[in-house]
């Protein structure tokens, strides 16, 4: 019996250090990595403003509703929205783990089960769109300026990370989860896990248009060192 208790604690000591060594390893590689800029001669264009915006944690790509390039309203309708308000001229695109958006309005309520599926890959994903008027840069919210080719690849980019149904249309998710008035959700595709995350998503949005983004990441942190002032 002895013997089989010390195996057993030997095993769980094994396995936490196991555990304590990969999460020291995953925070440094996610610190180093955010820290070296790709496309670091990125610049010029001044075609179409786009913006990142973060709430702290999470990073959404602004792109105009409708230009001569594209025109998102017919896909991702005013109307899926309770405000419905067509005055609003921007939008905002996050991509995330579904569990994570319909079902966490809060931190309090997050379920192990839905952080475990998140983290390993488990679940679906979800568009998250919110409609915005004129935006202010400061802190959380950086404009940047890109050609009209750039703006393409990354309407390309964005429009592949939605879900099309049989019909080839976004699948609008109808629910009332929403965060708001101007916000809706949509069938995403993708898997959410603890090397691709909704901030992993936004970076590589800004790698496909040729814009300053971190090597890899899955913090917001890095991709607005990119965009501070002086960078």
């Amino acid at each position: 019996m002895v013997r089989i208790i010390k195996t057993a604690l030997k095993w769980i000591a094994r396995t936490l250090l196991f555990l304590v060594g990969f999460i020291v390893l995953y925070l440094v590689t996610a610190f180093v990595a955010s820290r070296i800029t790709v496309n670091g001669n990125a610049g010029g264009g001044h075609d179409v403003a786009i913006y990142i915006k973060t709430n702290g944690v999470h990073t959404d790509i602004v792109v105009p509703v409708k230009n001569d390039i594209a025109d998102w309203s017919t896909e991702v309708k005013y109307s899926n929205t309770t405000g419905n308000d067509t005055g609003l001229h921007y939008m905002a695109v996050g991509w995330g783990d579904k569990g994570f958006y319909l079902q966490t309005p809060t931190w309090a309520d997050l379920k192990f089960s839905v952080a475990f599926n998140a983290v390993c890959g488990l679940s679906t994903t979800a568009m998250h769109v919110t409609f915005y008027g004129p935006l202010a840069e400061h802190e959380s919210c950086h404009q940047i300026w890109i050609s009209r080719a750039e703006y393409t690849k990354l309407v390309h980019y964005i429009s592949g990370s939605f879900q099309k149904g049989a019909d080839g249309h976004f699948q609008y998710i109808k629910t009332n989860a929403n965060y708001g008035s101007n916000d809706a959700f949509y069938e995403a595709n993708g898997s959410y896990c603890l090397f691709f995350t909704c901030n992993t998503w936004a970076n590589s949005a800004l790698k496909s248009c040729n814009q300053r983004a971190c090597l890899w990441t899955v913090f917001k942190t890095g991709i607005f060192q990119k965009y501070e002032k002086g960078q």
